[in-house]
């Protein structure tokens, strides 16, 4: 039986565009189950291999890309602090799609409308490899660390508590 094609987004060009290694992961997804932890799950993978991407809107910079563990949840005063805002708050989920062009569940820190200031957690390094969205609900991205931050122009910081 001939494997199923899956479809390439824009994350999946941009990142063979550059030549990186990555892998990419299918998995069941539903409407009331589009987290991290669940594409986890659903993948047989260790949660903290599956990384979220949040986006939020400092006071002085405008909108934030934050890359932390999926079961993990952001400090924002960190985040505000290393992005040189006084406070970060979360972007609105109505104007996801409008500022990145991906939709909730699928909103992929590669291949946004913006190349907006981007932070990664620090565990990612501990990882090596990190899982991200590919850029759909259902994908999953493997990449290194190293290289999604340079790709993204990320920094890493610790940006996330348990």
């Amino acid at each position: 039986m001939a494997k199923k094609k899956i479809q390439k987004t824009n994350a999946i060009r941009i990142v063979e565009q550059h030549k990186i290694p990555y892998t990419e992961r299918e998995y069941q997804w539903s409407e009331d189950h589009i987290d991290a932890v669940t594409a986890a799950h659903n993948l047989g993978m260790a949660v903290d291999a599956v990384f979220k991407t949040l986006l939020t809107v400092g006071n002085k910079t405008g909108p934030v890309v934050a890359v932390i563990p999926g079961n993990q949840e952001l400090d924002l005063k960190s985040l505000a602090k290393v992005s040189g805002n006084k406070k970060v708050e979360m972007l609105p989920l109505k104007e996801l799609e409008q500022t990145t062009g991906y939709i909730r569940g699928g909103c992929s820190p590669i291949g946004m409308k913006k190349l907006f200031p981007t932070y990664i957690d620090k565990l990612a390094l501990e990882k090596g490899i990190i899982h991200v969205s590919a850029g759909k609900r259902g994908l999953q991205l493997g990449i290194a660390a190293e290289d999604l931050a340079n790709l993204v122009k990320g920094e890493f910081a610790e940006l996330s508590v348990k």
